[in-house]
Order: structure tokens, then sequence, then C-alpha cells
């Protein structure tokens, strides 16, 4: 970020704060965040609402377009702000900015909250997340909190609200990429097909995070400080959360840790069901499962497309798209024998 840019950033925060004047210092651009940027700062901010210094994240949309399905930094502001009203733990959300002369590009700034987001560190590091069966419990426990949150929600207009199935809706959404898509990839269509047959029915509708996985939350030594990355989220079915915080694709080869690779699934059901006060529908989390792999197939193509075009040279985005035969491969192990 330039000094120019930076210098619209100092005023823009002046206007939302009320401040005389407003410092930006130890800008630095954090590593990670292959759909969104973001960007480590402290304000300093003489008078206003917020006198002081104060230890912030600037998230602001990727260079690129991005991934398709995923919401702009005005709809992610709102959805951190209805979260952390029925007590998720989230950072906090501050200011939003949707003025294209400021930055180039809608960003808003959070509170930043401490620990590592890695999730090669949080399975295999134990000076990370303290206790282990009590961050799965935990982790479970602000799931819940998220699916309290039903529509309708005028603050949450912007999410779309499908007829049919959640299963179904997504089924159609990835077999219109695929049929659009000028590679083939038959093992992707045969999970596709899979997941048709065994489709759960329509049940109740909760806001979802739809991301909700050990890489998308923070934890230091003494366990989980914040659910991060909310631009995937909307109203599904809950156990597709659960589903994809338990697949195997994200326990980061912590195979024997099925929650995240981090604790037990049934850690991680009982925080779920003791603040949801109903039992978790085991049966339906293994379809989910399945779910989240073609999910996440579809996605690294999507992810490694950014990079192949030229609109974005990265080498996280180009390294995504290698992982998907691993994940037709596990597609195929989990549903052969069906």
């Amino acid at each position: 970020m330039n000094d120019d840019r930076r210098h619209a950033l100092e005023r823009f925060l002046c206007q939302a704060t009320g401040a005389t004047a407003v410092a930006v210092e130890g800008l630095k651009r954090l590593s990670g965040g292959a759909v969104q940027e973001n960007w480590r700062l402290d304000l300093v901010c003489e008078g206003g609402t917020h006198p002081g210094r104060h230890a912030c994240v600037l998230r602001c949309d990727s260079a690129s377009a991005g991934v398709a399905a995923s919401h702009g930094r005005a709809q992610e502001f709102a959805l951190l702000k209805a979260v952390a009203a029925v007590g998720v733990t989230v950072p906090e959300p501050l200011w939003l900015c949707e003025d294209p002369d400021v930055l180039g590009r809608a960003f808003f700034v959070m509170r930043r909250i401490e620990g590592t987001a890695a999730g090669h560190v949080l399975v295999k590091d134990d000076g990370f997340r303290g206790d282990r069966v009590a961050l799965a419990e935990r982790l479970g426990a602000e799931l819940a909190r998220i699916h309290s949150i039903r529509p309708p929600r005028p603050d949450l207009a912007f999410l779309p609200l499908a007829e049919g199935a959640p299963a179904l809706v997504g089924i159609a959404r990835h077999r219109a990429f695929l049929d659009a898509h000028p590679t083939p990839y038959p093992a992707l269509e045969w999970a596709l097909r899979w997941l048709e047959r065994h489709a759960p029915p329509a049940g109740e509708l909760t806001l979802c995070h739809r991301d909700y996985r050990t890489g998308n939350y923070m934890a230091d030594a003494t366990g989980l400080t914040g659910i991060l990355d909310w631009e995937f989220a909307g109203w599904s079915d809950p156990m597709e959360d659960v589903g994809w915080f338990c697949a195997k694709c994200w326990r980061f080869g912590r195979d024997d840790r099925e929650a995240g690779g981090i604790g037990a699934r049934e850690d991680f059901y009982r925080g779920w069901e003791r603040v949801a006060g109903r039992p978790l529908d085991r049966t339906v989390v293994r379809y989910w499962e399945v779910m989240a792999h073609t999910t996440w197939a579809i996605v690294a193509v999507q992810q490694a497309e950014r990079h192949l075009s030229g609109t974005e040279d990265s080498l996280l985005l180009a390294l995504t798209g290698h992982i998907v035969p691993e994940l037709e491969w596990t597609l195929i192990a989990m549903t052969e024998a069906d």
C-alpha cells in the first residue's frame, strides 16, 4: 500500500471516528487469505469516538475477481455484526468503507486478535490451542451459536433463500460449473451423482459459516481467540458446517483426530449439543463430509484458474489446483461401497 493510499485511509478513519487526526502505523500485509487480502496495522487516534492506540486488521477484496460465491466486504461486515450479537467469538468489526476512492476497493477494519490460524501448526503444536478436548468442545459450541440465527433477518437480507433442499441446491450449482468447464472431471461427476441419490430431505435452515474449519479460526496457548473468514456464509442445513469441519481434507494430516485434526468428534459434537439444546443428527454428517470434499475440489479448480488466467500470480493458488486428484481419490473411497 503506497503513501497516497495510506493517507486516504487516514482521512477516512478521521471521518469515521470523528478524530482530529489518525495515524496508520506498522502497515503490513499478512500471509494467507487466498480469497481476500488482510493487512495488519496500528491506529493512533486523537479524540473522537475511539481515542488512543488500536491494534487492527484491514480486510479488503483481492486483486482478482476472487471466487464467485464469496461475499463482498459490506456483506461480511454485516455477518460479523450479526454473529457477534449472539455471542460468537469474532474480531470486533469497527468501520466499513465502500468508497473506491479510498483504497480502490471496498474494505473494513476490525479489531486484531492474537494467535495463529495456520492449520498445520494448530494440529501439530500443542503450544497453541490450549487443552485439545476443551478446544474441540468450544468450537462445537461456537458453531451452535452461529446456527441459532435463522431467517428471515432484515440485516442479512442479502443472503439468498433458495427453494428446495440445500443439498440439491449445492449439487445443481456444482453440476452447472462442471458442465460449463472445458476440462472433464469424471470423479467429481460420480460424486455429484452419489450426493444426488443420497440427499437428505429439506429441514431447518440456519445461518451457516460454510467454511468452518481448522485454518479459519485463531488460537493461542490458552485456546480459541476468534472465528475468521465469513465470505461464504449463507442459509443452509446446519449439518453442512459439521460435516465440513470433520471432513478429512481439513485435518492437515492428523486423520486420527476427526474433528478438524485437533480432537475427537464426540468432543466437538458435545459442545454443539450443549448450546443447541438438542441432539446432533450424526446420520447426516457423513453425507455432508462427501459434499465437503466435492465442494473443496471445485473451489480448488476455481482457485487454480485465478492463477492460470494471469489475473493473480500466486504460488498458493497454483498449488491449490494440485490437490484435486487427492480429493477425487478420497471421494471415490468414500462412495464406492454405496
